[in-house]
């Protein structure tokens, strides 16, 4: 299958380009004024790496899979239309009061230790915009009391005179019976129509999250009622370009879920985090191809560090709360960690802690980018000290194409950082990178010992454009770290591993076990009745993206408690459907397998019962699986691709030496470079201090150990 896959980052867009027998990489730099020069502009490069047109490539791509920043950096903006949410009278405040710990959601550890300055964000929907309307649906789905329709006329004729340019209704309880949500909708449309000037858009929270969560369920709709006119105006400049030069296919969006969806069918909240997702689910798939259970995926690009897990072969860890800039959502998201560290992030002292050098979470981005890259720039950066410190090489960065000012980069540092402090720029360039490599090196002890695990159990995979240059710094405690030839474009490249996955979640509870007695349930047809009204959705929508759902494979995941727990742990059903006992009984030892292992068996409690909290579907569609093929290891010495030496910094002789550089795309398997040493690629470069070496394997894989 010819594909395209694109990942937008901060700094770089980034292509995987599958052609045939050829597999081409490209990147190009992220263009934030309008994101879809950016995405024209890598699939031009892509196809001239090939021989061809952009407009004769287009036409033989069966898939394009994007994944992009567009929603956050939209949301960072606040420039989302003016919304009027309507909800169940008396409830007008739900998302004004938000959860307790509203107050600092979405903050760094720094903001949060000064208590006396935290606020509230700011809300999408200021108090004057939100109307409560005179109905009431309780606990079970039961109207007890009906929607009134001339109070919801009123109301909507109000929001309207106050500016509301599209609707967000969120009634109490409406997931569990939507009668009321969709009746609001009938009566907005039959006021403003689709061929009215003045047509808005109408979004339910019940149709966005199905589940329990009244702030959660509607700041989830609220995203993506905000969010939706700048998406579907970018997005859909990007599929304009495609069409005009003849693709033909769909156009996919990964979303957070870890599934794939139409563009056109995505919501706006469901993207968030998507390339990072993209990421851990390539080191997912690698791993399963080269035998390896536990991965830590670290990924650090020119404005984020992002880091995953894939243990004991599965990434099923899952947030389910997740906090999108200042609000707590209740989408489902596959757990990973973001911080502030890249090539881009900048340097600088912090006065209320005697000069401090401190580096990100503030990136220079692409535009102007580090002062390195001749832009405008001033600021130091993390780029710019690895170019003082040599291990950059200005006339081949970006594989030559982008040409970097050392002196620039030099001056930077020395007028900022080096010269407040009473030092030389060359030391203060080792700080910084000494610094930003122990932010990255604490966020991914932090997500391993948190979870439970021990460091020596893992394998790094290095990726991103700068984490090569770095790993050697932040891999802390992890033995072994393997660099891919695609390392610069590893989440596009995992994008292209990914099979087709629809996810589709259903609020329903249900008692599996009773509590003392032990005695499991007999409702095997409300159970199965859940998981065939997820089905027939699924086959629905994969009908609609011209997918055979015969083709395709379904599982089912629980989100599930014991008795007297607030969290739920997702655990993978054995079965799609119960038809017996045996078959309640699976699943319960299933969920106490999956608990005692997450948490302790300790605290395992079937006394307590054992409830169904939602059903989560999800419909796979595979698609190629990722192939390395063995090569013969040859001979031990990597003289044929020295490139040359140049002066490079070394910490621990805290000087300049003369250190050999290689070329690693001519490298080949068996080779092994003893540090100290420089391994430039196209669109990375690898540093090997003493007493590490760097070799290469059957795979045609790096591993630094």
């Amino acid at each position: 299958m010819n594909s395209i896959d694109i990942d937008v980052g901060g700094t770089f867009t980034d292509l995987v380009l599958n052609f045939g027998d050829k597999t081409i990489i490209r990147k190009v730099p992220t263009t934030p004024y309008d994101l879809s020069v950016c995405f024209s502009n890598v699939i031009q490069d892509g196809a001239q790496a090939i021989g061809m047109r952009m407009e004769n490539l287009l036409p033989q791509v069966d898939m394009i899979r994007y994944s992009t920043t567009i929603a956050l950096n939209r949301l960072l903006e606040r420039k989302g239309p003016r919304l009027g949410l309507i909800t169940t009278e008396g409830h007008e405040d739900a998302t004004l009061l938000g959860r307790g710990a509203q107050w600092i959601d979405g903050t760094r550890v720094q903001e949060r230790r000064n208590l006396a300055v935290q606020q509230k964000p700011d809300p999408l929907i200021p108090r004057d915009m939100i109307v409560g309307v005179k109905e009431r649906i309780d606990s079970g789905g039961r109207i007890i009391r009906p929607l009134d329709e001339n109070d919801v006329r009123e109301k909507v004729r109000y929001l309207v005179g106050k500016g509301a340019r599209a609707f967000v209704v969120a009634l109490l309880w409406g997931f569990l019976n939507p009668e009321h949500e969709h009746k609001v909708k009938e009566i907005i449309r039959s006021e403003y129509q689709e061929f009215h000037i003045g047509y808005m858009p109408v979004v339910l929270a019940g149709q966005v999250v199905g589940k329990l969560g009244e702030y959660e369920r509607s700041m989830a709709a609220i995203l993506d009622a905000y969010l939706q006119r700048s998406m579907q105006i970018e997005l859909s400049t990007c599929w304009d370009k495609l069409r005009d030069r003849g693709y033909k296919r769909t156009l996919s969006m990964i979303q957070s879920s870890g599934g794939i969806a139409e563009v056109f069918k995505t919501a706006a909240s469901r993207t968030f985090n998507s390339g990072p997702v993209s990421g851990l689910m390539g080191a997912y798939h690698i791993a399963k191809a080269l035998g390896v259970q536990n991965v830590v995926m670290a990924d650090m690009g020119g404005t984020s560090f992002d880091v995953g897990l894939v243990v004991k072969d599965s990434v099923r860890s899952y947030d389910f709360r997740p906090v999108i800039d200042r609000w707590m959502v209740g989408i489902t998201m596959i757990k990973t960690l973001s911080i502030g560290a890249g090539g881009g992030s900048i340097a600088s002292l912090n006065k209320l802690l005697s000069n401090r050098i401190q580096v990100g979470p503030r990136s220079a981005g692409s535009m102007p980018g580090p002062a390195c890259f001749n832009r405008g720039g001033s600021e130091p950066t993390v780029t710019d000290a690895d170019v003082v410190l040599g291990y950059i090489n200005p006339e081949f960065y970006f594989g030559g194409k982008l040409v970097l000012n050392r002196d620039k980069a030099l001056q930077s540092i020395r007028d900022k950082v080096a010269k407040p402090l009473g030092m030389q720029a060359e030391e203060a360039a080792a700080i910084i990178r000494k610094i930003v490599d122990g932010n990255m090196s604490s966020a991914i002890m932090k997500e391993v010992h948190l979870r439970g695990y021990s460091p020596e159990e893992f394998i790094l995979f290095a990726a991103g454009g700068a984490g090569a240059t770095h790993v050697e710094g932040f891999r802390a405690d992890i033995p072994k770290a393997v660099i891919f030839p695609f390392s610069p474009v590893f989440c596009a490249y995992g994008s292209s591993t990914m099979d087709i996955m629809h996810v589709y979640e259903l609020s329903r509870k249900l008692t599996l076990m009773e509590p003392e007695t032990r005695k499991l349930t007999t409702e095997f047809g409300v159970f199965n009745h859940a998981v065939e009204s997820l089905i027939e959705k699924a086959k629905l929508d994969l009908n609609g993206d011209g997918l055979n759902p015969d083709s395709a494979h379904f599982v089912l995941e629980l989100d599930m408690m014991y008795g007297g727990q607030f969290h739920v742990k997702r655990t993978l059903s054995p079965l799609l459907f119960i038809r017996g006992m045996e078959d309640v009984s699976a699943i319960c030892n299933a969920f106490e397998k999956e608990f005692s292992e997450a948490f302790s068996p300790f605290v395992v409690n079937p006394d307590g019962g054992v409830f169904v909290d939602s059903f989560v579907l999800k419909a796979i569609v595979p698609t190629k699986k990722v192939t390395l093929p063995k090569r013969p290891l040859e001979k031990s010495s990597p003289e044929a691709s020295l490139k040359g030496t140049r002066a490079a910094y070394w910490p621990e002789k805290k000087d300049f030496s003369l250190t050999k550089i290689y070329a690693f795309e001519t490298l080949r398997p068996g080779n092994v470079i003893q540090g100290p040493a420089i391994v430039e690629g196209e669109y990375t470069t690898l540093v090997v201090p003493f007493p590490l070496r760097f070799s290469i394997d059957e795979y045609g894989l790096g591993i630094l150990e």
